[in-house]
């Protein structure tokens, strides 16, 4: 009988792969990041506490309805698309792209047809975009 003890060896870790995996998957992440300045809308938002400013008398309106449909300054847009939203404020605009834009939207209306109504007036030129708010003072519809 072989009484001998066997020799252990212990046990090795090969970082050298390891850091391969960590360096191959750093260059992936930054390979695949996007480094595009995305365009952003100038919003100037109302505080809700203040006073409300006096209205200018040439300012554009879109009325957003519970409905989610559309108003441009108090007339109805054929449908509630973008597109149809885009034609209503080409009409009332002329060829006036500084007019302020303001959007009144009904609280019960989805945000999402609030969202398309700024970018539909950013995507036609505008850029002084205000959110009509209630002052908290005033009574809620």
């Amino acid at each position: 009988m072989n009484f001998h003890p066997r020799r252990s060896e212990e046990p090795d870790l090969n970082l050298t792969s390891l850091i391969d995996v960590v360096l191959l998957l750093l260059i992936f992440f930054m390979l695949s990041t996007r480094f595009i300045d995305e365009a952003r809308l100038e919003l100037r938002l109302p505080e809700a506490g203040a006073e409300p400013e006096a209205v200018q008398a040439e300012a554009l309106e879109i009325e957003v309805t519970a409905q989610g449909t559309y108003r441009v300054n108090g007339r109805a847009t054929a449908n509630s698309s973008p597109a149809a939203l885009a034609a209503a404020l080409e009409q009332e605009r002329g060829s006036n792209r500084k007019l302020p834009v303001t959007i009144r939207a009904d609280a019960k209306a989805t945000h999402q047809s609030v969202v398309t109504a700024m970018d539909v007036a950013g995507r036609a030129g505008f850029r002084q975009i205000n959110i009509a708010t209630v002052h908290d003072g005033e009574a809620r519809r």
